[in-house]
């Protein structure tokens, strides 16, 4: 389904049934379950899985393994197969294509969680209401999520038992944290959580590290070659110019990446330069290689699954991308990573691998994507984007080039 279509699904429909379920709610009256079978629920944007690393890590510890699931969206589901933190057989899709499908696959997901024996669901959706929808027919009887309380942020009725609010302050990997500790709080206070953040930050670990394996290291070293022959110690830059259509405000001109292509090409006569993207994404990737009409440019776009993505970053040298998925991709390498935000912020959705450099203007309009907005932003003039030089970004790949060939 477009992304416009389930925001206005989650609003015609997900207001009035939210209401009626909170009466439901309020009328059969419940008490929440110690936590003992737990299920994340985050549908959309594998880049926040990562970020949801260590909340995932606080479940396992607590009810152990085998009983820690997950529901996403089908095309959502190749990054929780590569960190393999999740039992494959506790992974619940929904195929997302097709409304009719959606909802077949809605309600077999709420059965298959019945049948399972869920007690807890993690709300990872930020006021989604398809998600607190999705979690009450769950049968769960404790669900951990985020209320809005007095604040002006969207409705989704009262459908949580353990009712967290929305720090604007938190890193969203520390969200998503406190969400999992929330739920092993009796909830007698509101809001949620109140405990130290610098308690649960403490706690925080790193990202588990990615290993492909030599098959994998093998293919996509024969992709590299197709930039033509060079020896290990020469630089590979991966450009990733699109940041999907769900916000399109994060995007950097392809014609920026273009010069930035044909700025590294001049300046270092034996890198490689690969353009990666997603299969709907592989014309464009195509056509910026001609653009930048050199032999030691090649476009894997489209032609990789998320491992051989991943084995492409254990290989590379620095990574430009647009504030997206790929980002948080390579926090489970060792890539450097250039990440250029422009309508969201690093301070909340920053990656969290340690080499990264990122580059924001921080105009005094952004972030007009957040939660309270539901992320539709009324800009139509991506300013913070445009303001970003080739000659900064370069500036930046060029400082990581020296410290990665030279370290």
């Amino acid at each position: 389904m477009r992304t416009q279509t389930i925001r206005v699904l989650d609003y015609w429909l997900g207001v009035p049934l939210c209401a009626l379920l909170t009466a439901c709610r309020r009328i059969l009256g419940e008490r929440p379950a110690t936590p003992k079978r737990i299920l994340f629920l985050k549908f959309i944007e594998q880049g926040a899985t990562v970020l949801a690393q260590d909340a995932i890590r606080r479940a396992t510890l607590h009810a152990g393994r085998d009983n820690v699931f997950f529901c996403v969206f089908e095309s959502n589901r190749a990054i929780l197969d590569v960190l393999d933190v999740i039992p494959r057989e506790n992974i619940i899709c929904i195929r997302d294509h097709r409304l009719g499908v959606f909802v077949i696959d809605f309600l077999r997901a709420l059965a298959t969680m019945r049948r399972r024996g869920v007690d807890t669901v993690i709300d990872m959706e930020f006021f989604s209401r398809t998600s607190a929808i999705f979690a009450f027919l769950s049968g769960a009887r404790t669900r951990a999520g985020l209320h809005r309380f007095t604040g002006e942020l969207p409705y989704r009725g009262d459908l949580m038992t353990h009712r967290v609010q929305y720090n604007p302050h938190l890193h969203i990997s520390l969200q998503y944290a406190v969400l999992v500790e929330a739920a092993m709080h009796d909830p007698v206070d509101e809001p949620l959580l109140k405990v130290p953040a610098a308690e649960i930050a403490g706690g925080q670990q790193a990202p588990p590290v990615f290993a492909p394996t030599a098959e994998e290291r093998s293919r996509i070293s024969a992709l590299i070659q197709e930039a033509g022959d060079a020896s290990p110690a020469d630089p590979v830059v991966l450009l990733n110019p699109n940041a999907s259509d769900l916000l399109p405000l994060r995007k950097w001109e392809r014609a920026r990446f273009t010069d930035l292509g044909r700025k590294i090409l001049s300046m270092y006569p034996r890198a490689r330069l690969v353009v990666t993207g997603a299969p709907a994404e592989r014309v464009a990737a195509e056509q910026l290689c001609r653009d930048l009409n050199s032999p030691r440019a090649v476009s894997a776009a489209g032609r990789t699954s998320l491992r051989e993505l991943l084995t492409l970053y254990t290989l590379a040298n620095v990574l430009v991308t647009n504030d997206s998925g790929p980002a948080h991709f390579a926090s489970l390498t060792t890539v450097h990573t250039v990440v250029l935000f422009g309508p969201e912020t690093p301070l909340l959705f920053g990656s969290v691998a340690p080499a990264t450099t990122i580059i924001w203007k921080q105009l005094a309009c952004s972030p007009c994507v957040s939660v309270f907005n539901h992320r539709l932003s009324p800009c139509d003039n991506n300013l913070c984007m445009q303001l970003i030089t080739v000659d900064e970004v370069f500036a930046a790949v060029d400082r990581a080039l020296t410290a990665t060939t030279n370290g």
